[in-house]
């Protein structure tokens, strides 16, 4: 029996565009279809690369490409208003990280996806990588007794060449947070995959050697689980050259796990 193949389209031509554009041509499931951008000439130059329809309306896109799934490819503020169009049009969405750039618009996107009854995902990828997997399985195994302590460190450099880079960067408005928002959200991802829901939290952050950006390029945060267990985050682009990123969970046993997912120059 074949498999019928998903219609998918793409919001943004932006800098992350290439990888998911590869991807949704190359995955059987997938039948790519259509790009958007709010530059018209922009989807068409992108568009001849992959055969693909371009369109500079979304709606417009979702219905005339009878679009099933888009991902989006935007800057940060873009995400909510291009996930509510697809939504609102009938797509399931998925959002390259972070979801938006505010709490209102997560609000916005996620009461979209359930007036429509539509999907709506974020693009965690790590958690796919096969070490992190490992980890995953140990825990759900027992292998460790119970999770009861999890870490983050996160701990890499951006310089002013890449706050540059885009207009959106480093700025409270557009991107919505520094190094908590746009550079650890894998890391924290996997460590709440992991842990469970988070109960409380306490955090500090400060623009320690970026002076030239509004956001924070350093984070530390204590955490209570709903579980009972305790965790502790500490993030950072201050550190030139740039660490690693790793997430360890230790269990009642007395065993400890984790997973490096970044190391050295994280952003290439």
């Amino acid at each position: 029996m074949i498999q019928q193949r998903i219609r998918t389209g793409i919001i943004g031509c932006g800098k992350v565009t290439h990888l998911h554009a590869k991807a949704l041509s190359s995955l059987p499931e997938s039948e790519f279809v259509a790009i958007y951008s709010r530059d018209l000439d922009k989807a068409r130059q992108f568009a001849g690369q992959y055969q693909v329809l371009p369109y500079n309306n979304i709606k417009e896109m979702v219905h005339q490409a009878a679009l099933e799934a888009v991902i989006i490819c935007t800057p940060h503020p873009n995400h909510a208003d291009g996930a509510v169009a697809a939504l609102e049009a009938g797509a399931n969405v998925l959002v390259e990280k972070p979801m938006a750039s505010t709490l209102q618009d997560c609000h916005r996107m996620i009461q979209a996806a359930r007036e429509n009854k539509l999907l709506l995902g974020i693009v965690c990828q790590r958690r796919f990588y096969t070490p992190a997997m490992r980890v995953k399985n140990a825990i759900d195994e027992g292998k460790i007794g119970k999770p009861i302590l999890g870490t983050v460190q996160m701990l890499g450099w951006r310089d002013e060449h890449y706050y540059k880079s885009d207009p959106w960067r480093g700025k409270w408005l557009e991107e919505g947070g520094g190094v908590m928002v746009n550079q650890a959200p894998h890391q924290l991802d996997l460590l709440q995959w992991y842990m469970g829901d988070i109960d409380e939290l306490y955090g500090c952050w400060a623009n320690l050697n970026h002076p030239y950006i509004e956001v924070e390029d350093t984070a530390i945060a204590v955490l209570c689980f709903k579980n009972g267990a305790l965790g502790n985050i500490v993030v950072s682009n201050s550190q030139n050259p740039p660490l690693f990123g790793n997430v360890h969970v230790h269990g009642s046993n007395g065993a400890s796990i984790g997973v490096q997912t970044d190391g050295g120059a994280m952003f290439i």
